[in-house]
């Protein structure tokens, strides 16, 4: 049994939360801090009617390392468990070194002022957490982490090599709103008007935004248009698989978040660079993000399914030749928000690191520096997929999936 702490107060948050509190014989004590308390008392007022377990709330500012620190020391937690903004890691992993408290989280660093994410700033401190003799785990969310996890897990049972990987994304979920997005609002934006990235030829490849669209048939959602796009588990596999040829991240959007994204760019409202507006500097984007509808509000309308999984080409395991295997986990929408009050693009992230956390504090998973998915047997992970909410499924395919 292990005290956390939880930083953030989101839709992905509040499930991992709620799955903390449903696991008491892990999470002896849960305690959540953000910048606006009153998210934290909603979600630990939530918690305690579902489940009965009080959780503790604070007020901190992430990026104020000092007060960090202190918060994290009088707390004493064995975890802290980042579900923050990306642009808060490195302030969060360096409040973590001070009080030499384990850290982890869902998705790599990313600079306010550059909409670029990457893992060498994380990777980075790998030396001093292990002179610390503390551990981060990185990307314990669904993508990256699950999927990350499953690519393991077939290179473990199925695949000696993987030649060729597609990590396939579908939310085939309808939220009624005429245009709003399913996870944090300034995240989503930067990440899929970002230039697309893909690994091949042992390099990274760049082509322009929302350039390449393919059609595809996803389980118990149906056809739906995907667009390659860069995601950063793709840097981690390219490291952890180097065998690989080409690793390509897939994501499914329909046409009105299309057009709608397409006109909110040409009027600059997705620009990250300030403006004067009435005297006061403004980033259009994050004002843009302060009046869409929030993500953690659009559970109780979705209706539908995800579909999120990999695709993976190699030689097979058992000597017999090329093969191709599809590993998947389908989410109901409505099944995610009666049991935490969230819809599935904030459970699909929030159980993983939940689980990721469990492993680190059980010790089925530990290590002394900077690590990712990759690093680890994915086997006790996949069985806690199975056990907490995303059972997942795996079928051998005729042949590679040419898109």
């Amino acid at each position: 049994m292990s005290k956390v702490l939880v930083i953030g107060a989101g839709g992905v948050s509040s499930v991992c939360v709620h799955k903390m509190a449903m696991n008491a014989g892990i999470f002896s004590e849960v305690h959540l801090a953000s910048r606006t308390l009153s998210k934290c008392d909603a979600i630990a007022e939530s918690v305690l009617t579902r489940t009965g377990v009080t959780v503790s709330t604070y007020a901190i500012d992430a990026e104020d390392v000092p007060a960090l620190t202190a918060l994290i020391e009088r707390i004493g937690p064995k975890l802290v468990v980042n579900l923050a903004l990306p642009y808060q890691d490195l302030t969060i992993m360096e409040a973590c070194l001070n009080a030499g408290v384990d850290y982890l989280d869902t998705a790599n660093y990313e600079p306010k002022d550059v909409a670029r994410f990457e893992y060498k700033w994380q990777w980075d401190l790998h030396d001093r957490f292990k002179a610390r003799g503390i551990m981060a785990l990185l990307g314990s969310g669904f993508d990256p982490g699950v999927t990350s996890v499953f690519a393991m897990w077939l290179k473990k049972h199925k695949l000696k090599t993987i030649r060729t990987l597609d990590i396939l994304d579908c939310n085939g979920g309808d939220h009624g709103q005429a245009f709003a997005t399913n996870f944090n609002p300034e995240i989503n934006i930067r990440e899929v008007t970002a230039p697309a990235r893909h690994w091949e030829g042992g390099q990274f490849v760049e082509t322009p935004p929302l350039s390449k669209k393919v059609e595809f048939d996803f389980e118990a959602v149906g056809l739906k248009n995907m667009y390659m796009m860069y995601h950063e588990e793709l840097e981690s596999l390219a490291r952890f698989i180097p065998e690989m040829e080409r690793a390509r991240f897939w994501m499914t959007f329909g046409d009105a978040y299309i057009n709608h994204l397409t006109v909110l760019k040409n009027v600059g409202m997705i620009d990250i660079e300030p403006i004067e507006y009435q005297g006061q500097q403004i980033v259009p984007l994050q004002f843009l993000a302060a009046v869409l509808p929030k993500p953690e509000t659009l559970g109780p309308t979705t209706k539908g399914k995800t579909n999120i999984g990999d695709i993976a080409t190699g030689e097979a395991l058992d000597g017999s030749g090329e093969k191709t295997f599809y590993i998947l986990q389908i989410c109901d929408h409505e099944e995610a928000f009666a049991e935490t009050g969230n819809q599935a693009i904030s459970y699909t992230t929030g159980v993983p690191a939940m689980i990721g956390a469990a492993l680190v504090l059980t010790g089925a998973w530990s290590g002394e520096g900077v690590f990712n998915m990759e690093q680890f047997d994915p086997d006790p992970f996949m069985d806690m997929l199975n056990k907490h909410g995303l059972p997942w499924t795996v079928k051998e395919l005729a042949e590679p999936v040419e898109f």
